[in-house]
């Protein structure tokens, strides 16, 4: 009669960069911490004096408390020359995923943004409005204006130099994309009757105003709205 195969909880591969720890995510996390600590002390290298092992954990589906984190970094560490350098999961914590959700979500605001008013949003902005001279539009995502844009507009709020501007009619007192300032564009000369977007091209430390058509070249992948 063949003996019946024992799950293995842990896969260890060895690569350039280190070890990768492939553990399994259906088993207890007690089951685990046993075979990897079991694994780790048979394995390890002798002959590796003095330099360090970078290892990355992969978890798959499992979701690690920060006291099991801590307990399996400390496992690993105690290991001579072993050091945790990433851990991958395919699961994400509840506030991480709020986080995204936020950053992601498209808040469209039926209105007129006057003089002295500021409207902020957290993610894409999608206003079915005009901006009037002094007022403000700020999202931490891209800002899509349907109607006339001829106060401040601020994308990327929070460093994302891939954010972009649009509207039915650029005529900004600032546009402002991250950390970087445009100044007035130029109004002299034929009057443009198309919407515009305003972008920061790859490899560039400037805003670009274009034809709204060129997006599906420098941002291919904006395909939220």
């Amino acid at each position: 009669m063949a003996q019946k195969q024992t799950q293995q909880f842990v896969t260890i591969k060895g690569t350039k960069d280190g070890l990768n720890l492939i553990l399994d995510d259906s088993c207890a996390f007690r089951d685990v911490i046993n075979e990897l600590d079991e694994k780790l002390s048979a394995r390890h290298i002798q002959q590796t004096e003095g330099n360090v092992i970078t290892v990355t954990l992969k978890l798959g589906n499992r979701y690690l408390t920060s006291d099991q984190e801590e307990t399996l970094r400390a496992m690993i560490q105690s290991k001579q020359n072993l050091e945790v350098d990433r851990i991958d999961s395919n699961v994400i914590s509840r506030e991480e995923a709020e986080e995204e959700r936020k950053r992601t979500t498209v808040t469209s605001v039926t209105r007129t943004v006057r003089s002295g008013q500021v409207l902020e949003v957290e993610g894409d902005l999608l206003l079915i409005g005009d901006v009037n001279p002094g007022g403000t539009v700020k999202a931490a995502g891209n800002i899509f204006i349907m109607g006339s844009l001829r106060g401040i507009a601020h994308a990327g709020a929070n460093g994302n130099m891939n954010a972009v501007i649009t509207a039915a009619v650029m005529k900004p007192s600032q546009l402002k994309v991250a950390e970087l300032i445009s100044r007035p564009p130029d109004q002299a000369g034929t009057a443009i009757h198309e919407a515009e977007c305003a972008f920061v091209r790859d490899g560039y430390s400037e805003i670009s105003v274009d034809r709204i058509q060129v997006l599906t070249k420098v941002r291919p992948n904006l395909t939220r709205l």
